[in-house]
């Protein structure tokens, strides 16, 4: 089975993310983005979640998946490689670090804050950088 989960890693932003400041996406009730998806699961819940379980639900929404047939769909999903949170649209274009703890659980770090600049500047934490999103 593949997994997404990182450890010890915070993944900064993107290097042509377009704004300086983190900024919550959009949320339209009627078909909420992977980003407002992606927001909704990790903001205000630090370390609740793993990367796993964001790119899964976030999946399981989007394909109206029943919630009893998840532990099924969930090792379907994972049987092939998955993107990892280093192509979440939060660290490409709204501006959210995320900082992966010991267990793989991701919380989110808003660009401009001291945390964010602590993790950044953190040593003992694998350093990653969000995917771009044009070519160099």
């Amino acid at each position: 089975m593949h997994t997404t989960n990182y450890t010890d890693t915070f993944i900064a932003v993107a290097d042509d993310c377009p704004v300086q400041q983190a900024e919550a996406p959009a949320h339209k009730a009627e078909a909420p983005s992977v980003a407002a998806m992606q927001f909704a699961l990790l903001n205000g819940r630090p370390y609740a979640h793993t990367s796993d379980d964001v790119a899964f639900i976030v999946h399981a929404h989007r394909t109206g998946l029943p919630r009893g047939e998840w532990a099924t769909g969930r090792a379907r999903y994972f049987s092939q490689g998955r993107p990892c949170l280093r192509t979440s649209p939060l660290a490409k274009r709204y501006g959210f670090g995320l900082h992966c703890d010991g267990a793989g659980r991701v919380a989110l770090v808003p660009k401009g804050s001291p945390e964010y600049d602590a993790f950044i500047n953190d040593g003992r934490l694998t350093q990653l950088k969000a995917m771009r999103s044009k070519r160099a």
